[in-house]
């Protein structure tokens, strides 16, 4: 049974990650606005403060805790630069500042693949924050997902053939499974596994590491 603190609690995968953890036994204290405690699931312990303020809840971490850091501008797309590196970047770097301050025993990060020839400023905000989890020396593992398929986010669906063909080529294939997709489900059973497998050191987790069912 872990203590978790998590950012981003009332998000695309953040409602859905929660109740899995505590029907497993950990206890998880989640960050919101004030206004929005209402949205965690029930059993959810919440924490008024702001994710671009540390100050605003750095003692609300518990010492030897997992964080979870879910942040994210919804929806990303090429036109929403500005508010990757005002929001995205800024609550990373709170994040990872608060859970330094408070001793935590792992870190949580969900980032991005990488490389791609899209999302440029995206993939560069995710990797700085990357380099800023490292540098802090906190035990930690970083998922990268492209592109995570649920409800409100079906389109890319219509890609699976495109991505299949992509993958029998050779030339193509590394390309295909580093941007692949994956699911809601299959993201959440993911955070789930890096809560109660904690790397020692920094571990990356791959699109392909996230879609195993083991």
């Amino acid at each position: 049974m872990a203590m978790i603190f998590m950012t981003g609690g009332t998000g695309y995968m953040g409602r859905q990650l929660i109740p899995q953890l505590l029907e497993r036994g950990h206890n998880v204290r989640a960050l919101v606005r004030k206004g929005s405690e209402e949205k965690l699931p029930a059993g959810c312990e919440s924490v008024l403060g702001n994710a671009l303020d540390a100050s605003t809840y750095t003692t609300a971490i518990p010492g030897g805790s997992t964080f979870i850091h879910l942040v994210g501008v919804a929806h990303p797309s090429p036109a929403k630069a500005k508010q990757f590196a005002e929001i995205d970047l800024v609550a990373a770097a709170s994040a990872i500042r608060a859970a330094t301050e408070a001793s935590v025993a792992h870190f949580v990060f969900l980032s991005v693949a990488h490389p791609a020839p899209i999302m440029k400023t995206y993939i560069e905000v995710r990797a700085q924050a990357e380099q800023m989890l490292r540098e802090s020396g906190m035990n930690a593992t970083i998922l990268r997902p492209w592109y995570v398929l649920g409800p409100g986010h079906r389109w890319p669906y219509a890609l699976i053939p495109f991505y299949w063909l992509l993958s029998k080529i050779p030339a193509t294939r590394a390309g295909a499974e580093r941007l692949g997709l994956v699911t809601l489900s299959q993201m959440t059973r993911a955070l789930v596994r890096a809560v109660e497998s904690p790397a020692q050191g920094v571990q990356i987790i791959d699109v392909l590491a996230i879609r195993d069912p083991k």
